[in-house]
């Protein structure tokens, strides 16, 4: 399986352009959308995303990854091997949190170089080919040489902002749920907010967290939109504070 994580946007040729070439180049492979709205130009927040939802893929599936603000500049191009699953896209912190929590993982720098290379989009000349090769059954080893991926050590295990906002306006942390007790509260948008198993058991309006279904802290409101009542953005910080 190939997996799409992008910020392309729903709008424009972007990700159709790419899903062309793995078609073209992997035809018998199933190719998947998972984000195409992730935050713009912010390899950050979508590290976390990619640790949680990854976990979900099967061993050997593919994942072209392109949050790119520095594409076309010497940032490196990698392939990373993490616990069976397969990552291609820039060298800017996207795999950190993945690399991070596997229990093996390994690293090539992309040496294939395609006929014609644009400065503006390597998600569908450069990472979209190599992605598709991979699909295929090549060895990272026949696209690139061994190297290590920039470190982020700046970066927590566990990144106490808001990462992503969906469309219902409920806000997903970088936060595992394991790492947050049951009891806790959390304070977001200047309130402190009680934990909730489900959005059924608060009263319509009120706000609260709870652990999503991909293992992440997320703040909700009942029928409500958390995003604009709390004026939670991407990076807006939260604490635990109980």
């Amino acid at each position: 399986m190939l997996v799409l994580f992008t910020d392309f946007g729903l709008e424009g040729p972007y990700t159709g352009q790419m899903t062309a070439v793995l078609q073209q180049a992997a035809p018998a492979v199933p190719v998947v959308s998972l984000f195409a709205d992730l935050p713009a130009g912010q390899p950050k927040p979508a590290a976390y995303l990619l640790a949680a939802y990854a976990a979900w893929f099967a061993a050997e599936t593919v994942f072209l990854c392109v949050v790119d603000p520095g594409v076309g500049s010497d940032r490196g191009a990698l392939i990373v091997e993490a616990d069976g699953r397969f990552y291609v896209g820039p060298d800017n912190g996207l795999f950190e949190i993945v690399r991070r929590r596997a229990a093996r993982s390994r690293v090539w720098q992309i040496a294939w170089q395609p006929p014609a290379l644009s400065a503006s989009f390597h998600g569908r000349d450069l990472f979209a080919p190599v992605a598709a090769r991979l699909a295929r059954g090549e060895a990272p080893a026949s696209l690139g040489r061994q190297t290590q991926a920039m470190p982020q050590p700046g970066w927590p295990d566990d990144l106490a902002e808001i990462v992503y906002i969906d469309r219902y306006g409920n806000a997903m942390t970088g936060l595992r749920g394991e790492t947050v007790a049951p009891g806790a509260r959390l304070s977001a948008g200047g309130r402190e907010l009680p934990r909730a198993e489900t959005f059924s058991a608060m009263p319509q309006g009120a706000a609260f967290w709870y652990v999503n279904s991909n293992g992440l802290v997320e703040i909700a409101i009942n029928q409500g939109r958390a995003d604009r009542v709390l004026n939670l953005a991407i990076g807006t910080s939260i604490e635990i504070v109980s």
